[in-house]
């Protein structure tokens, strides 16, 4: 079960002795951005070598939720089937407000990882505290909810010491702002930030988990962008030692 979703090799202390107690998912979001062309590229990076958490892999950017994603009051919202994806399979006192704020942490890490600033041209003045959200706003720019599409989710299995609940959301380069060549590894949790072709990108040491969603982001762009948004999203999680797969 482990070949099929997890990382081989483990870094240091990424599986949890099996006396150790069930650790619960975070729930965070990962942001893939897709250039068009002949051969669409995808921006990818690798993950630092000192990461417990799948460290060497290349990864899409992304991370986990913060509260001022739930909190920043940015105009739109995503449309309605995507948000009617992200629904399913939640708990009850899941708020739409944290289904956004996904999609606004996948924004966020992005910028912060890569410089990429995702984004169309403002509609008002938005202000926060917050120093990444800030200088991402300084672009004069706002997220763009309602062309982000929610294409799978998937739950780190029990094994591990650190485990994700990640939404993973696609969106395209017409709403890249600035120059997309000049991607940077700001943060230190990427390095070797790359548009890649699909094909470059299965060459590379990838989780699973990361070559299953390109599979996914492939039959994607076979539709177009208004199609892509109305598309089923899959659901991969753990239960009683099985990993069960459902469509949302």
């Amino acid at each position: 079960m482990r070949q099929q979703y997890g990382t081989t090799p483990a870094g240091p202390g990424e599986y949890r002795d099996k006396t150790a107690e069930l650790v619960r998912p975070k729930d965070a979001a990962t942001l893939i951005v897709v250039r068009a062309g002949t051969q669409p590229t995808i921006l990818m990076g690798k993950r630092a070598a000192s990461h417990r958490f799948m460290p060497n892999k290349f990864v899409f950017p992304g991370g986990r939720l913060d509260l001022i994603d739930q909190r920043l009051n940015v105009p739109g919202d995503l449309c309605s089937p995507v948000l009617k994806r992200l629904r399913k399979a939640t708990r009850k006192n899941i708020t739409d407000q944290k289904l956004r704020g996904l999609a606004l942490a996948a924004i966020r890490e992005t910028f912060e990882e890569t410089g990429i600033v995702v984004g169309r041209p403002a509609t008002r003045c938005v202000t926060t505290r917050n120093p990444i959200w800030r200088d991402y706003l300084r672009h004069g720019v706002e997220p763009p909810l309602e062309h982000m599409d929610f294409i799978a989710r998937a739950i780190t299995p029990p094994y591990h010491t650190r485990r994700f609940d990640t939404r993973f959301f696609l969106v395209h380069d017409r709403f890249i702002h600035n120059d997309p060549e000049r991607v940077s590894e700001i943060s230190g949790e990427l390095n070797e930030v790359h548009w890649l072709t699909l094909d470059q990108a299965r060459k590379l040491d990838l989780p699973a988990i990361t070559r299953w969603v390109i599979d996914r982001v492939e039959a994607r762009l076979k539709l177009t962008p208004n199609k892509q948004l109305i598309q089923s999203a899959p659901f991969v999680r753990f239960i009683k030692g099985a990993m069960l797969s459902e469509e949302l």
